[in-house]
C-alpha cells in the first residue's frame, strides 16, 4: 500500500492538479476557482489577509455547496476572520503557551504509558484504534475541557455529526448539533457559577471580563475545541501506524529513539494527507497577486496544502528517502497565518509519544491482517482505519 493510498486525492475537480502558477478549475457544483499547488504560493494565501473565510459567506459569495454541518456555519471560529477571529483566538492561546504545554508534558506522558502498557498487558491480538488512537486524544482534549465525566461515545457521536459529510441527512446533523450545542451551553453557565482551572472556565471568565463576545459563539467555540481538539489527532495516528507497519516494518524499531520519533512524525503530519476533500478555501477580498497571476477581489481559491506538501522545489525528499529526515520548510499541514492550529505542538506531542512508547514495548509490533481488509471511517475532511488489528 503506497503513502497515496492512505487518502483518496485530495482535490476533486474538473481537471487533476499540478504544480505550476495559480489556475482556474471549477468546484464540483460548477463555481470557478482558483487553484493554488506550489508551496510559497500556499503559504501566501493563507497568511495574507487579502484572503479570507468570512468573505465565503457574504451575501454576494458565489455557491460553494451544502454544507449542513457546524463547518458550514458562518458563526464558526474558522469562518471568522479579522479582529472578531483574534478576540476569539485568544481566549484559547492562554491554554496552549509554551509553559501551559510544558506543565502537560508529565501527564501526557504517563497517559500514553497506561494505554501502551494496557496493551502489551493484554497481549495480542489488538486494536489500536480502540485501544490507543482513538482514547489518547479523548482522554486529552476531555481533560483540556474539564468534561472527563461525560461519556466518551457520547463525545463522539457528537464529534461525528459536526464534522458529517453529506451521507448523513442534514435533519439528522442538525438535530445532533442542537443537542450538543445545548450540552456547550450547560457547561458555560456551570463554569460561569463554578470556575475552575479547565481551558472553559478560563475562556468564559476572560470573554465576561472583556465582553462583546456572544454567547452563541462561546457555544460554537466550545463545541469546535471539543471535536475538532481529537478529531484529527485520532485520524493522523491511524493512518501514521497503517503506513508505518505496512511499509516501513524495517524501519519500524528505530522510533524507540524520541528524535527519530519526532522527525518521523514531522515527515507523516506533512506528506500523509488527512483525507478526500477540497483542499481548504478562502475568498479574496480585494485584488491581489499570488504566485505572478492576477487575482480579482471575490474570487474563490482552493489553497491545496496536500500538493504544496510535496513542492519539488521545496521539498527534496519524501516519505521513501526522508522519514527521520528534517523537512526543508515549514509544514502547512496545521495551516499557517491567522487560522494556525494552537493544539499543533500537542498533536505532534501526542502521536511523538504513541509511537515511541510502542515502538519502545512492543519492537515487532505488525499488522494482523492485510491492508486491504482494513475499514476506513470518512468524515468531513478525514479518513482513518475504523479499526487496526494488530499482534507481536
Amino acid at each position: 500500500m503506497s503513502v497515496e493510498d492512505l487518502a483518496l486525492a485530495p482535490l476533486h475537480l474538473s481537471e487533476p492538479a499540478a504544480f505550476g502558477p495559480p489556475r482556474l478549475v471549477e468546484l464540483p457544483n460548477g463555481t470557478p476557482a482558483w487553484l493554488i499547488t506550489r508551496y510559497p504560493d500556499v503559504r501566501h494565501v493563507l497568511t495574507d489577509p487579502a484572503f479570507g473565510r468570512a468573505a465565503l459567506f457574504a451575501p454576494d459569495a458565489p455557491p460553494l455547496g451544502a454544507v449542513s454541518n457546524l463547518e458550514g456555519d458562518p458563526g464558526f471560529i474558522t469562518n471568522i476572520d479579522g479582529p472578531e477571529h483574534r478576540q476569539l483566538r485568544a481566549l484559547m492561546q492562554q491554554a496552549f503557551t509554551r509553559k501551559a504545554m510544558a506543565d502537560w508534558l508529565p501527564w501526557l506522558t504517563s497517559t500514553v504509558d497506561r494505554l501502551v502498557g494496557d496493551i502489551v498487558e493484554q497481549g495480542p491480538p489488538a486494536d489500536l484504534v480502540t485501544a490507543l488512537t482513538m482514547p489518547l486524544p479523548v482522554d486529552v482534549i476531555s481533560r483540556l475541557m474539564g468534561v472527563e465525566d461525560v461519556d466518551r461515545q457520547r463525545l463522539r457521536h457528537w464529534t461525528d455529526h459536526l464534522f458529517a459529510d453529506h451521507t448523513r441527512p442534514a435533519d439528522e446533523i442538525r438535530a445532533v448539533l442542537a443537542e450538543f450545542c445545548a450540552f456547550a451551553a450547560g457547561l458555560l453557565d456551570v463554569r460561569r457559577r463554578n470556575p475552575g482551572g479547565d481551558l472553559v472556565s478560563r475562556m468564559v471568565t476572560a470573554a465576561d471580563e472583556q465582553g462583546g463576545v456572544s454567547e452563541e459563539r462561546m457555544v460554537k467555540l466550545i463545541c469546535g475545541l471539543i471535536a475538532g481538539g481529537h478529531e484529527t489527532a485520532v485520524a493522523t495516528m491511524g493512518n501514521a501506524l497503517v503506513y508505518l507497519l505496512s511499509e516501513r516494518t524495517d524501519d519500524w524499531s528505530r522510533l524507540s529513539d524520541e528524535e527519530a520519533a519526532q522527525a518521523a512524525v514531522d515527515r507523516i503530519v506533512h506528506t500523509v494527507p488527512l483525507g478526500e476533500g477540497l483542499g481548504t478555501l478562502r475568498r479574496s477580498v480585494r485584488d491581489a497577486v499570488v504566485g505572478g497571476v492576477s487575482i480579482a477581489a471575490g474570487a474563490v481559491v482552493v489553497v491545496d496544502r496536500a500538493s504544496a506538501a510535496r513542492d519539488p522545489e521545496v521539498f527534496t525528499t519524501g516519505l521513501s528517502d526522508g522519514l527521520f529526515e528534517p523537512l526543508e520548510a515549514p509544514t502547512l499541514a496545521f495551516s499557517a497565518g491567522p487560522h494556525h492550529c494552537l493544539g499543533a505542538w500537542l498533536a505532534r506531542t501526542e502521536m511523538r509519544l504513541a509511537l515511541n512508547r510502542l515502538a519502545t514495548r512492543l519492537p515487532g509490533l505488525r499488522l494482523a491482517e492485510p491492508v486491504g481488509a482494513i475499514e476506513w471511517r470518512r468524515v468531513f475532511g478525514t479518513r482513518s482505519p475504523r479499526r487496526l488489528a494488530v499482534t507481536w
